[in-house]
């Protein structure tokens, strides 16, 4: 059986970026652009109160090259 993605705040999925060696380049309205020195990139939606979709959140591991099992592991 497949664990499910949690759901997470825009702030605690920039926090997790972050921890992963991503790096803020810019932000531009409430979206921020963040960059890992080996050339992979994702956008984060920023909006408070409000929890990042499992679909969006899919999106953004399968940019940063990370598995579901991978996330899951780290985040915890």
């Amino acid at each position: 059986m497949t664990l499910k993605l949690p759901l997470l705040s825009s702030k605690e999925m920039c926090r997790f970026l972050e921890g992963e060696g991503f790096v803020l380049v810019r932000q531009k309205g409430s979206h921020r652009f963040y960059r890992h020195k080996d050339g992979r990139t994702t956008i984060v939606p920023i909006h408070p109160n409000k929890d990042i979709k499992r679909t969006l959140l899919k999106a953004i591991l399968d940019e940063v090259g990370m598995t579901r099992e991978d996330f899951l592991s780290r985040y915890k």
